[in-house]
């Protein structure tokens, strides 16, 4: 059968199972648009490439599958290199597809012209420059697998127009072949008696668990370690879900705005069981302060990650899921978890750590006298009036730490945010990928009134497409995280973050979208504006909560201290400060 390459490239990509694309077409990609019209694959044209990035992402969270994007040369492939970094930090796995000048013109400043392929090689897994048609099944073949093996990660096809316009035989890889490229799956069984004899004589252990439990399905075997062990967990800002956070053995985020308990445990724990997680900036504080006590068992399916920031005892190289099973199996032979179990007796680091939990719990002025409208409690109330099942996505700021500490996360894939990267403007079209992702659940992002205004124009896409999620936006009129920061560090010198309540208005703003908007000024509205946005199906909502522009987000470590110089809320004192 004969195809051009722009019918093979879509073609290959129904062989992969693609159900969704999304993309906004231009001249070099133009020839690979045509034959969409006869795919049963399902295209969503975005307003901004980078908006189709944060989409692909946000699919990807929910569904454990690669999102697929596709765009022009120029310009629109550099919009996308924001979400292929934001992917590339958080391990997400994200196929984009780039059109590219004809072959002859490359190198010669064609117009619309940019070495896409240069551009991302630090922040993509592996990126093509194809220049034969008959390639094109191979090389997307090799790039989703690529892009979901190993540690997930985003992965660049560039095609050039005359390589999609150009004629091969159509053919589908039997298998792949990428000397060099072999991820590590399961554990070596001595790394693994080692990790269990730790474990076993641990006082003071805590299980840090990482993105990579998401990443590799491992939430139920997470569980089953830590019920077998009762050894509590903390989540980091990207495992939000892997535990559920009503689980008895749950202490939640840790980190810069983690909780006191969280981080305290991690500081005063004599064992660290990092499990997909790469001991990053932001929860470990100033390294050399970090759980100072703390021997470390390191898995990781990525081997660079093992001795990156924190030489680990045990370093497992190894896929996350298989690496839990694995430990858990030899602590059952070693009798952990019977009658005559030989674990230590953790009774008394249990009683410690609950201590921490009555005395620090996360809190706030919740009555202001005024009845301005506490972004805290905008959280908590779209947390009591949406299903257990809801999946939350936050852009970034001050409503993402409030959204991951005051929500209550029950199942995995049901948080979606930007981490490693920090990048505001992600809620709202990662919202749209999640819905797409997930049709049948109910998807709110929250963002803040700066992060929304960056990528607000995404909203035009889900109405024009029928994708009814909703926006919570924590209106505070500030850069609010930045705001904190000038407040507490910089006197109160308020430099260039202040945004206006009321430019642009938000609710004229949605409604010109296509969206329903609202507006909410005190606390008596907070609950019947989220109700009535729960009964709208048929659009997206939008509502504007006008929030408190004192509220800063607590606890707090304060940029480059120890995590022992933990901020805690006013009013709560620490037994180091009596």
């Amino acid at each position: 059968m004969r195809l051009t390459g722009a019918q093979a490239l879509i073609k290959s990509l129904e062989q992969e199972g693609v159900e969704v694309i999304f993309g906004l077409p231009g001249g070099a990609i133009l020839p690979v648009y045509d034959p969409i019209i006869d795919s049963h694959i399902r295209h969503i044209l975005v307003r901004h490439e980078q908006g189709a990035g944060h989409a692909g992402e946000g699919y990807a969270h929910v569904t454990g599958k690669p999102g697929v994007v596709m765009v022009t040369s120029g310009p629109a492939a550099t919009n996308m290199v924001t979400a292929l970094a934001d992917a590339y930090m958080d391990s997400v796995p994200l196929v984009c597809i780039t059109g590219q000048v004809a072959t002859p013109s490359i190198g010669t400043d064609a117009f619309q012209e940019a070495d896409i392929t240069g551009i991302t090689m630090g922040v993509t897994k592996h990126n093509w420059l194809v220049t034969r048609s008959e390639d094109i099944p191979r090389v997307v073949a090799e790039a989703f697998y690529v892009a979901t093996t190993g540690r997930p990660g985003p992965v660049l096809i560039d095609v050039p127009k005359d390589v999609s316009n150009g004629m091969l035989e159509w053919y589908w890889p039997e298998d792949i072949d990428l000397p060099g490229y072999h991820p590590p799956s399961a554990p070596d069984q001595s790394l693994v008696a080692r990790a269990a004899r730790l474990i076993i004589t641990a006082e003071r252990p805590v299980i840090y668990a990482g993105g990579g439990v998401l990443r590799s399905e491992a939430s139920h075997a997470l569980v089953r370690l830590a019920e077998l062990t009762g050894i509590p967990v903390v989540t980091t800002l990207t495992a939000r879900g892997v535990i559920p956070d009503e689980h008895r053995l749950c202490l939640g985020m840790p980190g810069m705005h983690g909780n006191y308990t969280a981080v305290t445990a991690m500081q005063r724990s004599d064992l660290l069981i990092a499990l997909g997680a790469r001991f990053d900036d932001r929860v470990t504080g100033k390294v050399s302060a970090f759980a100072p006590g703390a021997k470390v068992i390191h898995v990781d399916v990525d081997p660079a990650e093992l001795g990156k920031i924190r030489q680990a005892d045990v370093p497992i190289a190894a896929d996350c899921r298989l690496a839990i099973e694995a430990i858990h199996e030899a602590l059952v032979a070693d009798g952990v978890g019977g009658p005559n179990s030989p674990q230590s007796d953790l009774s008394p680091w249990i009683e410690q750590i609950r201590k921490w939990q009555r005395d620090f719990p996360l809190t706030y002025e919740r009555e202001s006298g005024d009845g301005v409208v506490k972004p805290q409690y905008v959280i908590e109330s779209l947390r009591e009036h949406t299903p257990d099942d809801t999946i939350l996505v936050a852009g970034v700021g001050q409503h993402q730490m409030w959204a991951s500490q005051y929500w209550r996360f029950r199942y995995p894939h049901t948080w979606v945010n930007s981490a490693g990267l920090g990048t505001m403007g992600f809620a709202v079209p990662a919202s749209i990928g999640a819905k797409v992702g997930k049709p049948s659940a109910m998807v709110w992002a929250v963002d803040g009134d700066g992060s929304f205004q960056m990528t607000a124009q995404e909203l035009v896409t889900a109405s024009s497409e029928g994708i009814p999620v909703k926006i919570a936006i924590l209106n505070n009129a500030y850069l609010g995280m930045v705001r904190q920061w000038q407040e507490m560090f910089y006197d109160e010198r308020y430099s260039e973050v202040y945004l206006s309540p009321d430019l642009p208005d938000y609710v004229g703003w949605a409604e010109a979208m296509g969206c329903v908007g609202m507006r909410v000024t005190s606390m008596e509205e907070v609950v019947p504006a989220i109700e009535k946005a729960n009964e709208i199906d048929d659009r997206p909502v939008v509502i504007d909560f006008r929030t408190d522009v004192m509220e800063k987000v607590y606890p707090m470590v304060p940029a480059g201290s120890s995590n022992d110089d933990i901020i805690v809320y006013p009013g709560q004192r620490r037994e180091e400060d009596q």
